[in-house]
């Protein structure tokens, strides 16, 4: 079961209700119960004041009937006993030598809370309370005083689910407003009535959607450019194919075929690399501690035969030794595509270098060509799917450099162009941190 966080924010705000209720529950009631004592203590002091300026006249209202042998008085309600001394006869558990003030004495029945006062030419008034009717007075009144707050406690406990509730709905009603976006082209929701702490989150949300929708509009526009590269070669095929049929000898076969075979290697470089844009976007591959030095070297003798096809001087400037933890093959189609690229646009007689070294705890990969270059500002478009430099001749689909620059993204590097500074040309840069 997932954690709600308004159950959790309730049931915690709750406990800290009740436990703060629960400690101000015993404070009340210990001060309530201390203070009844007290006031019961004054009651003592007071009574004992008093019936010495009435000792001349004894009211016999408060004679109890159980007290009036010991010539004491007793409030029937309260079972406050008066005794003065020496004249009045004392139970046995009154001392007659006991100390002025407050004591508590057990009585062998029970306890009892006595006060002396001591008056003039040795007279003394005793007053005597049981100490249960004095906690049974306090406590009465005592639990008087936790009745509101007990009261109150289930009330405060409502309104906290209840607030809770209510501050968290807007999320619950951002949630139905996400749910109702429209799959093809979802929009940014709306940070109004949004409390401060949610609204980063709407804004990261909104980001994300916008990258989502900047996604999906470079993928739509990929498959109708995929459709129509794909649309080319193989409308060309058919009609090659229709051409090879109508053939009326061994010769014309043989020389319709040549142009069919071109067409269909076409189609297949066109399919993989459609393929190696779509394993690249994918990026599900583990890395591993890659040699790029010894990948280099053998990407360098794979396009040697090309080189020299084009009269192109291809080698390598091995500055640094690179060691790097990458996917081996996203950081070979890197570096393959680049060099097909060099290669493919370089002029004849030109030349192109691979280049390696370090730079600053970054693993640097350069394509230096003294071709034509690309101007300052289709250096970005190129990168696009499909997209071709303008007034080129030279054949190819446009995607070369969109799956190189996928996965140097998905490698955690960058692929960027930059001008030679000696005669002229380009260099394709890939960087990387070393780790």
């Amino acid at each position: 079961m997932k954690r709600s966080l308004q159950r959790h924010l309730s049931l915690v705000s709750a406990g800290v209700i009740l436990l703060a209720g629960l400690i101000a529950a015993v404070a009340s009631f210990s001060l309530a119960f201390s203070d009844a004592r007290e006031f019961q203590d004054d009651m003592l002091r007071q009574i004992a004041k008093l019936s010495v300026i009435s000792t001349s006249a004894p009211a016999p209202s408060l004679a109890h009937p159980s007290n009036a042998s010991n010539g004491g008085t007793t409030d029937p309600e309260s079972l406050v006993s008066i005794f003065h001394l020496p004249g009045d006869i004392v139970p046995a558990w009154l001392n007659r030598d006991l100390s002025a003030g407050l004591h508590t004495l057990d009585t062998g029945s029970g306890e009892l809370r006595v006060f002396v006062r001591d008056g003039k030419k040795g007279f003394r008034t005793v007053v005597s309370q049981p100490t249960d009717v004095r906690d049974e007075i306090a406590i009465n009144s005592a639990v008087r005083t936790l009745i509101p707050l007990l009261l109150l406690l289930p009330i405060l406990v409502w309104l906290i689910a209840y607030i809770v509730r209510n501050e968290l709905a807007p999320i619950m009603r951002l949630s139905r407003s996400l749910d109702e976006q429209p799959v093809e082209r979802p929009r940014a929701i709306s940070d109004a009535d949004l409390p401060q702490e949610i609204t980063p989150f709407v804004h990261a949300i909104n980001r994300l959607l916008e990258r989502v929708n900047k996604l999906m509009l470079q993928q739509r526009r990929f498959i109708a450019d995929a459709a129509h590269e794909l649309r080319s070669p193989l409308t060309a095929l058919s009609l090659q194919a229709q051409n090879l049929k109508s053939a009326g000898s061994l010769d014309v076969v043989r020389e319709r075929i040549v142009p069919l075979q071109e067409g269909i290697e076409r189609a297949r470089l066109l399919t993989e690399q459609l393929l190696s844009l779509a394993r690249a976007q994918s990026g599900e591959n583990a890395g591993s501690d890659i040699n790029v030095s010894a990948m280099a070297r053998k990407l360098i003798a794979d396009y040697l035969p090309l080189a020299e096809a084009k009269h192109i001087d291809l080698g390598i400037e091995e500055v640094a030794q690179l060691h790097l933890h990458a996917e081996a093959e996203s950081l070979r189609v890197i570096i393959k595509n680049a060099l097909e690229n060099a290669i493919k646009y370089t002029l004849a007689g030109g030349k192109v270098t691979l280049r390696l070294l370090a730079e600053n705890d970054n693993a640097v990969i350069e394509i230096v060509d003294n071709g034509p270059g690309i101007a300052a500002g289709e250096r970005e478009q190129v990168f696009d799917p499909f997209y071709r430099i303008q007034d080129t001749t030279v054949a190819g689909s446009g995607l070369g450099l969109a799956i190189a620059r996928e996965a140097a993204t998905r490698l955690g590097g960058t692929l960027t162009f930059h001008d030679v500074q000696e005669d002229g040309g380009i260099i394709l840069r890939y960087t990387q941190a070393l780790k």
